[in-house]
């Protein structure tokens, strides 16, 4: 599925040692199957109920039930040997509701409500992930959150366009208020002459995020961190590469290619991560 997918993260988690890599594609197929009920089309009620059976099926695991399936499978191994939390996964199934809802998700949300959103969708991975790389202290724990809003903020300046297609929009409104750009439908705002200003002010917070994660764990970056270290790496340069594109021609796709993903990751394995 990851690399079906072309996720940036598919490198650092395929050079993992074998359970760790297990664990790790376990939690990003999770990932992956709860956000496709968010995002297929369908009336909210039904993406609420299955997003509902997930929930159960996730407190099973933790109640003694046996597995029903590959993936609950797979979950229920990176469990058992990592010690993930259940509040982690089900703060994932949470994060996902939010794009679920009778509105079809968020649109122009307060700062507040995207913090919020991020936790949930990007900052439980992290949570999940350093348990995986062993590494469950309240230093790395500040990292996790902080890389977590930042990758999640880059998705979002990266997705403008796809976003919209679903209906939503995820810039804040206060960004939106402070370049001058009024009310909360996508088609309007993407479309406005200001946007760019949004974007930037957006770009901003998902730099100060950046900063804040290699801060957490300043001359920690190499060892267990790895793959963490490097899916930073990779995503930052991402953040800058789309700032260089600017914020007129949403359909230009700015990616980082798979070689490029590939030769960071390995320099991050061998303990000599490149610059972002």
């Amino acid at each position: 599925m990851a690399a079906k997918s072309g996720s940036t993260f598919y490198w650092p988690m395929r050079l993992l040692p074998a359970s760790k890599r297990a664990a790790m594609f376990a939690i990003y197929a999770f990932c992956r199957r709860i956000d496709d009920i968010a995002d297929e089309p369908g009336e909210a009620a039904e993406k609420r109920a299955a997003l509902e059976t997930w929930r159960r099926d996730i407190r099973g695991l933790y109640a003694g039930e046996q597995p029903t399936g590959k993936l609950t499978a797979a979950l229920k191994g990176a469990i058992d040997r990592y010690g993930l939390p259940r509040s982690e996964l089900e703060a994932l199934i949470d994060g996902m509701a939010m794009d679920a809802d009778e509105a079809g998700g968020l649109r122009a949300p307060d700062l507040e409500t995207l913090r919020l959103y991020c936790r949930r969708v990007a900052g439980a991975v992290g949570m999940l992930a350093i348990r995986v790389f062993d590494r469950a202290d309240p230093a790395t724990e500040r990292f996790a959150l902080a890389l977590g809003e930042a990758l999640q903020l880059t998705n979002i300046l990266r997705d403008l366009a796809e976003d919209a297609g679903l209906g939503r929009l995820y810039l804040p409104r206060e960004l939106l208020r402070d370049a001058g750009i009024p009310g909360d439908r996508h088609d309007e705002v993407l479309a406005h002459p200001a946007l760019p200003h949004a974007c930037e002010a957006l770009a901003d917070l998902a730099e100060a995020r950046f900063a804040e994660a290699r801060a957490a764990i300043a001359g920690q970056a190499r060892g267990s961190l790895w793959a963490a270290t490097a899916m930073m790496v990779l995503y930052h340069r991402l953040l800058r590469r789309l700032r260089q594109r600017g914020w007129r021609d949403l359909h230009a796709r700015v990616r980082v290619g798979r070689r490029e993903s590939a030769l960071v990751a390995i320099r991050c394995l061998i303990g000599i991560p490149p610059a972002a």
